[in-house]
């Protein structure tokens, strides 16, 4: 688990000083190690948080002479000794513990097929030394990042796990994208690939891999689509063989993310995803579970803790259980760190939750499990139960639908925020995700947005959001509900499972086998961080500033007049998911102006 950069150039060398550069603002994702390799056109640097006990020959960039390969890799591959057994079965030799000498050994055996092998989460970057061809590969829901940026009058691509990092090499378009704009203002800040914030940088998507040869020539194939459709082979199981399978899978996923030779804890929140996983881990036998919770002080009439719902399970399996309680006044000291170490901007509240929270947590262990992805894989979402009543052929229902309960705004409502010259004049985030809606492979509209959700949503807001604030404190975060295994068998999962109970019905009958009826049957919660949903005193000041600086009014994303009635009464606007409007501008205003752009 780490962070890695490198440039691919086919006009001349590479330029090392420029990949250094990026992989040094990556310290902190990899604290335990640093490297830098160059050959020719090609260089790679590398920053590594050290989980498992590795040798120095497992150094990276590794470069293997035998084969002719050197790889970057970001990451935790769970099925690494199996295949290690297997590549060992057919006479490869290896020198070093861990899983990055695995995958490279897998990338000479099955070529861009190999990711294809890979149980986990990853992004690598291979180079074949001898013919300068660059493969980079991402994992198949996006867990880790993998951001790119293109030379513009220079033949040449630069790519790291950070967009930040990017930005340090120089050289970069660092003007707005509208599009990813509008998408940013309607679709809940989510900025799907290859789009992020910045026109000067891309992103690749999950479950892709791209290969560039030397003169610049990419091609790109995605390896993985789990089918959102019921499957002949699970035509006679009943309710119940769903939960037993549900479980089984889960109770497998967790116990494969417990591959380290560290103690790994959980981020337990009281709800029923976190809670399940403290329970398969004290099942498994896990020898002193540390579980992490994390509150806030009340503002606005919101409450802002949930312990009384992680307190019953830490007590239900005797977890060493810490409880971190966050002062208004070290919220506003975090802000400005949490803004900063956000690859792109992410406007839901809990992201400095989760900075905060992993600050405390990597005090104690380095790797964690996580329960984000169940509500997207499981159907938890209010926005799914009344998609099981439209026509599964009336794609314009399903949009409406999706739309009216996800979208931060419509259209017109982006454009009355936006300054004239950054107005689109057709609606891109409706476009984007009608797109998705009607790609076949998926059976029902419930069926459609599911996928769109783990697919998009989840990749660009939830999973990137806890990787962001995770590393930027060498923590680990594993989410075994992003499987890919068990997201493949809740796809076909009936919506209806999945749907009863108010939601992750399936899920829910699960984890009566594991964990107390109190947390199954509570009201969904959220995490919550009162004082960025109820904008007051310091923190609404910290907005103003931003959104006041010179910079912002030099950029002008914003008509003014929208901003001073935000500022005015920064409470009365809220969006459908419950997201303050004036805290949605501040935050993309205090990310640039962190980002020096």
């Amino acid at each position: 688990m780490c962070g890695f950069a490198g440039e691919l150039r086919s006009d001349g060398a590479a330029d090392v000083g420029a990949v250094a550069r990026m992989a040094a603002t990556m310290h902190r994702r990899g604290p335990d190690g640093a490297g830098v390799w160059a050959q020719g056109g090609v260089a790679l640097g590398h920053r590594r948080l050290k989980v498992i006990d590795l040798s120095e020959a497992a150094a990276q960039p590794m470069v293997d002479a035998e084969l002719g390969l050197a790889i970057a890799f970001n990451g935790c591959i769970y099925n690494y000794r199996e295949l290690r057994q297997e590549l060992s079965a057919e006479g490869y030799r290896f020198f070093s513990t861990g899983d990055t000498e695995v995958v490279i050994k897998a990338y000479h055996r099955w070529g861009t097929a190999f990711v294809e092998h890979l149980q986990g989460m990853f992004a690598c970057a291979v180079v074949e030394r001898d013919r300068g061809r660059l493969v980079l590969a991402r994992d198949r829901l996006g867990i880790k990042p993998l951001y790119l940026a293109d030379g513009g009058s220079t033949k040449r691509l630069r790519f790291a796990s950070t967009l930040p990092a990017l930005l340090a090499g120089g050289d970069v378009d660092t003007t707005v994208d509208p599009v990813a704009l509008h998408h940013y203002l309607s679709f809940h800040s989510v900025v799907a690939p290859p789009r992020t914030i910045l026109a000067g940088v891309t992103k690749l998507a999950p479950a892709t891999v791209m290969v560039v040869e030397p003169d610049g020539t990419r091609r790109t194939h995605r390896y993985w689509e789990p089918s959102h459709e019921r499957h002949l082979d699970h035509a006679a199981m009943t309710e119940a063989d769903w939960n037993d399978a549900v479980l089984a899978a889960l109770r497998l996923a967790v116990k494969r993310r417990l591959v380290a030779d560290v103690p790994v804890g959980v981020l337990l929140s009281g709800g029923l995803d976190s809670s399940l996983i403290v329970g398969l881990l004290a099942e498994a036998g896990q020898p002193g579970l540390a579980t992490f919770s994390v509150g806030f002080e009340d503002a606005g009439g919101i409450k802002g803790d949930e312990f009384v719902y992680s307190d019953v399970v830490a007590k239900a399996f005797a977890t060493d259980h810490h409880q971190l309680r966050i002062s208004s006044a070290r919220l506003h000291d975090a802000l400005p760190r949490a803004v900063a170490a956000m690859s792109e901007p992410m406007v839901s509240h809990d992201a400095v939750g989760f900075y905060l929270l992993s600050e405390e947590v990597s005090r104690h262990v380095k790797v964690v499990q996580s329960g984000q992805g169940a509500d997207e894989v499981f159907a938890g979402y209010h926005w799914y139960p009344p998609l099981a009543g439209v026509d599964d052929g009336d794609e314009a229902a399903t949009l409406d639908a999706y739309a009216g309960a996800f979208f931060d705004r419509s259209h017109a409502g982006v454009c009355d925020l936006l300054a004239p010259h950054w107005r689109l004049d057709a609606d891109a985030s409706r476009a984007l995700v009608a797109e998705h809606l009607g790609r076949p492979g998926a059976g029902t509209a419930v069926d459609r947005a599911l996928r769109l959700d783990t697919q998009v949503m989840l990749v660009d807001d939830p999973v990137k959001r806890v990787d962001n604030m995770a590393m930027a404190w060498g923590l680990e975060a594993r989410v075994p509900f992003l499987d890919h295994e068990l997201v493949e068998l809740a796809a076909r999962c009936p919506p209806g499972l999945k749907l009863a109970s108010g939601g992750k019905g399936v899920l829910k009958e699960a984890a009566r086998r594991v964990v107390p009826a109190e947390v199954i049957d509570r009201p969904k919660g959220y995490f919550p961080v009162p004082a960025l949903s109820h904008l007051q005193g310091s923190e609404l000041e910290l907005v103003a500033a931003a959104l006041h600086d010179p910079a912002a009014k030099e950029r002008g994303l914003f008509a003014p007049g929208a901003v001073e009635a935000l500022l005015r009464a920064p409470n009365d606007s809220l969006t459908p998911l419950g997201g303050n409007t004036c805290w949605q501008l501040g935050l993309l205003e205090l990310w640039l102006q962190s980002q020096g752009v």
